[in-house]
């Protein structure tokens, strides 16, 4: 006799499907009489309402709104937005003058660069968001459409935005670690 003969008989994987299909219909149709009139009883006089329910549909923004999204999203990180609530730094610090004793208001905590005044983070934020202004007009003047006076404009402001931005972040630097960049 061959082997083939004496094993026993694989399970069909559709026999056993049917048999988990038989179980749920049978826990769906229970033999308890309190399930049945509770499932009954409600329905025989109450109907649901016929809605005329329409799909929301939405479209999608306009390419400056996204943009104008992104930019905002880039000036709340950069600016330092999430240390601001976290740690609820004053919004300008303040400093006695050793000669006179009169006290002096101060933008930028000077010596700690892992700290910040809010002012001093919404400052530098908008520094860096000019230079990135100033990067999107560079690329508006390569548009070969536009007329020569509008490119020569966008070009003008993107590189004057760009050397603002740079000569202000590092004023910004020096005046927050002095002897840097010296």
């Amino acid at each position: 006799m061959s082997q083939k003969s004496r094993m026993a008989p694989k399970p069909d994987p559709q026999s056993a499907s049917n048999v988990a299909a038989a179980d749920a219909a049978a826990a769906q149709f229970s033999m308890d009489p309190f399930f049945h009139i509770l499932k009954l009883v409600p329905f025989s006089f109450l109907r649901p309402p016929r809605l005329r329910l329409k799909l929301p549909s939405f479209s999608l923004p306009s390419a400056m709104t996204v943009f104008s999204l992104i930019l905002l999203t880039y000036f709340m990180v950069v600016s330092g937005f999430i240390y601001d609530v976290i740690v609820e730094p004053p919004g300008i610090g303040s400093t006695q003058d050793p000669a006179t004793g009169a006290v002096r208001p101060v933008v930028f905590l000077p010596g700690r660069v892992n700290g910040q005044y809010i002012i001093e983070g919404l400052s530098s934020g908008f520094m860096f968001v000019l230079g990135g202004i100033g990067i999107v007009l560079l690329d508006l003047a390569l548009d070969k459409n536009r007329a020569r006076s509008i490119k020569v404009s966008y070009s003008i402001a993107g590189i004057s935005s760009i050397v603002i931005a740079y000569v202000m972040t590092t004023l910004f630097v020096r005046i927050k670690i002095p002897g840097y960049l010296r």
